[in-house]
């Protein structure tokens, strides 16, 4: 079922946020509507594999990619049952390997990385992958029991999920680290996660504490202007790295962090703070200046994945039509932007045919933006 191939290979077939197997996320939702027959979907998977089960396998790339895909086509039905309990085999052995990892790095004091806990690569996007397939399973709540752990402070008293290296380059240390604040590497996936698991009943000790230790953090750095209220992308010891507001985004932006923060929000059953972040993205959708740093229709970094967020809050929103309400105009920015040049989910064309075919209607046919954490 798995293998290691080749790293020329990692950007085809494996990769649920650049290449193929991402892709064919739109056949899934197309064929759950009704618009693309199933064997087409079944004709594209074929040819994905041997599949990756290793230090980078996560969400968006190899086995648990994969399954994810398989557990959104299958639905309620008994599709791709046999590959779907060989592939829970792999992911529990896999998320096993890397929660020891993870507590061993803790027992040392060191700082970690995006890879050991964020949504696209860490034990976060494992997680939100449980999530939909082993809800009641002991290897979910080993990763909410390392989330609990990870916002623990560091013995120099930096946030538990301080880094050791930069915010874009990854390999090399950079000096004294960062914490992050975005929704795909930073620490509000963590708190969606913990959130999200929260509204389903799954709790471990300390989760509701955590979730409050991470939304106090956001507080401290929070940043409020004549744009309205923001987070910066990261902090660093002397601070937050920028005084501009960042682009309204699902990766960085105001828009995934709200959302993050109404789940908790929901979770911790905390009507203060959900209004006021409802009222933060309201500002952002509102204000030209910020709308027009999109321009693309990406997911990561484009309309398509703002659109998503924008509809994903209302759905929870104290006030849903404050926030439908801007749907139309979002569509028509989303219509004006250029397209994506790649085919990929986060920043190609499936991931922008995906936001505009839900566009429609708050929620898909098959929830593929549970693997954003909206959801």
């Amino acid at each position: 079922m798995t293998a290691t191939p080749h790293a020329a290979d990692l950007a085809t077939g494996q990769s649920l946020a650049h290449g193929s197997l991402g892709t064919v996320l739109l056949d899934v939702e197309r064929a759950h509507r009704g618009t693309t027959a199933w064997h087409e979907v079944q004709r594209r998977l074929t040819g994905i594999g041997p599949l990756i089960d290793g230090d980078q396998a996560g969400l968006f790339l190899g086995a648990p990619a994969m399954a994810f895909v398989l557990h959104l086509a299958a639905a309620d039905t008994g599709r791709y049952a046999n590959a779907l309990a060989a592939l829970d085999r792999t992911i529990a052995a896999h998320t096993r390997q890397r929660l020891a990892a993870a507590h061993t790095r803790i027992d040392h004091g060191i700082p970690a990385a995006f890879a050991e806990y964020d949504l696209l690569r860490g034990l976060t996007g494992i997680g939100a992958l449980l999530l939909r397939r082993a809800p009641t399973g002991d290897d979910l709540r080993g990763v909410l029991e390392y989330l609990v752990r990870l916002t623990r402070p560091l013995p120099d008293g930096q946030p538990g999920w301080w880094v050791w290296h930069g915010p874009t380059n990854l390999h090399q240390p950079t000096p004294a680290g960062h914490a992050n604040a975005g929704l795909a590497h930073g620490i509000t996936g963590p708190l969606a996660l913990l959130a999200l698991a929260t509204l389903r009943g799954i709790t471990v000790p300390g989760q509701e504490t955590s979730m409050q230790t991470i939304c106090h953090w956001l507080d401290q750095i929070r940043q409020t202007d004549r744009h309205g209220t923001h987070w910066p992308r990261w902090t660093h010891t002397a601070g937050p790295a920028t005084h501009h507001t960042e682009a309204p985004s699902w990766c960085y932006g105001t828009p995934g962090i709200v959302r993050a923060q109404q789940l908790a929000a929901l979770a911790l059953d905390d009507s203060a703070r959900q209004r006021a972040v409802e009222e933060a993205l309201l500002s952002c959708i509102g204000d030209s200046a910020q709308l027009d740093q999109l321009t693309g229709r990406s997911l990561c970094h484009g309309i398509g994945g703002l659109l998503r967020v924008v509809q994903r809050v209302a759905a929870d929103a104290l006030d849903p039509h404050r926030f439908q309400e801007h749907v139309p105009r979002l569509t028509q920015r989303f219509l004006a932007a250029p397209p994506p040049q790649g085919s990929g989910f986060l920043e190609g064309t499936a991931g922008a045919a995906l936001a505009f075919q839900s566009a429609d209607t708050p929620a898909p046919a098959c929830d593929w933006d549970t693997s954003l954490l909206l959801v």
